[in-house]
């Protein structure tokens, strides 16, 4: 099977949507299929042996720098007619996965949607209040287009059919539970992330330093917990420098990104990870925590309980509470067999849940979309003939 993949984000910047992707690719190339992929910014030219075509990008300033926004060229065009894929992917479609969206009609394929980011609740996070309803209306509008639309959790299916999207279905979710394992424990890293205190407790966050991760309220959680409790901060962001200012003072530890075997000794190394966001879909580093065999605790909101299980692998709090999250993690640190129990059991739960089973599943959503699409296929209307480039099924 070809497929065109257009994402709104990829390497060398890491989230987790660039981890489920990278994921996904390499399952897709050990299964024996084509992709060619459409990113912003400066990707690397080839991944998983596929092809990355870059696509001309501006920065999202001031609200998300990081963040790149793909703009059309000619070159995405001629690509595709070359390339003549069976289905168009569009990951999180919003602006150049949009383009993806549309350049799939214009040319009548049949295209696939998957949701990983609740786009509208992170622009009333990022001040822009203002365009909230806009946006909700433009990616249902978007999504709506797709033959096939994949959620990471189920609770964000249940958001997303609120919300108007159409033919929706879940997306399994993945970890890799060869790189994170509880044997990346190291003493080394631990004496890193503690600032040479090893034998105090550890809390770990990994992720981006943004607005909508909801990180201010483990400033007000540190207060509340037992003295030698400390906090490392992994990743960086928009909002370092604010969260820099908010933290002085405290046992706190701002490492920056991390990747690979440094990444994984990380979680391992630390007694709790800590994830105070209530805008998460999924939350991949939950995952990539409770693969390494340390609990977490995280806000009952958001797709978190998909990925958490209340009292076998983590613990949920209140969302916003500060009260909340610092009873839940006294908890844990209080009671030695508790903490092991369900890191025991956070290992447990995520060996079920192979990228391969996953991409299996996505590949069977391909075949449905393409089964959808050609089904009683109806002409492309007068429109899309005369502006656009309709192609005939893919052989």
């Amino acid at each position: 099977m070809r497929i065109a993949l257009f994402t709104e984000v990829f390497l060398p910047k890491i989230d987790g949507v660039v981890t489920r992707l990278m994921g996904t690719l390499d399952q897709l190339a050990e299964l024996g299929h084509e992709v060619v992929v459409f990113a912003p910014g400066n990707p690397p030219a080839r991944y998983a042996g596929f092809r990355v075509v870059p696509v001309r990008s501006v920065a999202f300033k001031p609200w998300y720098p990081e963040l790149r926004v793909g703009l059309p060229t000619p070159n995405i065009a001629r690509t595709m007619e070359r390339f003549h894929p069976h289905v168009v992917h569009a990951v999180n479609p919003v602006w150049l996965a949009a383009y993806g969206t549309m350049s799939s009609k214009r040319r009548d394929l049949p295209m696939l949607a998957s949701f990983h980011t609740d786009v509208p609740e992170y622009t009333q996070r990022l001040g822009l209040e203002w365009i909230t309803d806009t946006t909700s209306r433009w990616i249902r509008w978007i999504h709506n287009l797709a033959e096939v639309n994949l959620c990471t959790s189920q609770q964000m299916v249940e958001q997303a059919a609120a919300a108007g999207i159409e033919n929706l279905d879940l997306w399994p979710r993945a970890v890799d539970t060869v790189g994170y394992t509880p044997d990346n424990a190291s003493r080394a890293m631990r004496e890193r992330l503690t600032d040479g205190h090893p034998e105090d407790r550890l809390l770990v966050y990994v992720g981006r330093l943004s607005k909508e991760k909801d990180l201010g309220i483990l400033r007000a959680v540190l207060d509340r917990l037992p003295a030698g409790t400390r906090l490392a901060l992994i990743g960086s962001g928009p909002h370092r420098a604010d969260l820099e200012r908010d933290f002085a003072g405290t046992p706190t530890v701002f490492t920056g990104y991390m990747g690979g075997r440094e990444l994984a000794s990380a979680y391992a190394s630390a007694d709790v990870f800590v994830f105070p966001s209530t805008t998460e879909t999924l939350g991949l580093v939950a995952l990539e925590s409770l693969a390494s065999g340390v609990p977490v605790v995280g806000a009952r909101a958001g797709g978190i309980p998909f990925a958490v299980q209340d009292g076998v692998d983590g613990l949920l709090f209140e969302p916003h509470s500060a009260d909340d999250m610092a009873r839940q993690i006294s908890r844990l640190l209080a009671d030695e067999d508790l903490l092991r129990r369900l890191g025991a059991q956070g290992r447990a739960s995520t060996e079920q849940y192979g990228w391969r089973a996953a991409t299996e599943r996505l590949v069977e959503f391909y075949e449905l979309a393409i089964e959808r699409h050609w089904y009683q296929h109806v002409e492309p209307a007068w429109r899309i003939k005369l502006l656009g480039r309709p192609m005939p099924r893919a052989r």
